[in-house]
């Protein structure tokens, strides 16, 4: 049941326009209060969206191994904060000012790379760019593989997910979590928008250190 609903105002971080962020305050089961932020700018193309957990959380890194059909049904928590890593197929993504946060499955977590590597390879064949090409390609096969059977894919592959805010989870009777480390701190993004609570007002603004989503090596 949703307790409260507000407005507030900022400024669009592309355009500079007016845009009205609507707030709504919930309680969920595993986080317990959370706030729901949503933002689109009615002049140029910027949208935002956002689950934000109430209670505090400390820095944290889940991983599941993924080797059964069971596995690809692990619930997966991603907020605007979190870092996702497939460390076997060299793939990172990273949050960036206008990411959104989602709930999905391990599954839908790989739907989601697979489309961003889709992309990728269209654009490396209209470029040129065949070692790009051939390399997405292959990243497919194996997403493919795994989404099928990841007992028999050629490729294991282990998610992770670290994130400096602790919003961010997997829910399996299989995942690890464990504290970040000072060196994992240092080089992680929050991409967020934050709130300052000891101004007067809220005060919105986007992390300067974020960079695009969907970046992969």
């Amino acid at each position: 049941m949703i307790e409260e609903t507000f407005e507030t105002k900022t400024n669009c971080p592309l355009c500079q326009n007016d845009l009205v962020m609507k707030w709504q305050r919930d309680n969920i089961p595993y986080f317990g209060d959370i706030m729901y932020t949503t933002a689109v700018c009615s002049k140029c193309t910027f949208r935002f969206a956002d689950t934000m957990i109430l209670t505090g959380k400390d820095p944290i890194c889940y991983s599941l191994s993924v080797q059964t059909l069971e596995d690809l049904d692990a619930r997966v928590i991603r907020s605007t904060s979190g870092t996702i890593l497939i460390q076997e197929l060299g793939i990172m993504i990273e949050p960036g000012p206008i990411s959104e946060s989602y709930i999905t499955n391990v599954e839908g977590v790989l739907g989601r790379i697979r489309s961003v590597i889709e992309s990728t390879i269209r654009w490396s064949e209209a470029d040129g760019e065949l070692d790009k090409m051939e390399r997405g390609l292959y990243l497919l096969a194996r997403i493919d593989e795994i989404i099928e059977n990841p007992q028999t894919a050629e490729c294991k592959i282990t998610l992770e997910i670290k994130d400096p805010l602790g919003n961010s989870a997997i829910l399996s009777a299989h995942s690890k979590s464990r504290p970040l480390t000072e060196d994992e701190l240092e080089c992680l993004k929050t991409g967020m928008i934050v709130l300052d609570i000891d101004k007067d007002e809220l005060v919105h603004h986007v992390s300067d250190g974020a960079a695009p989503i969907g970046k992969i090596d």
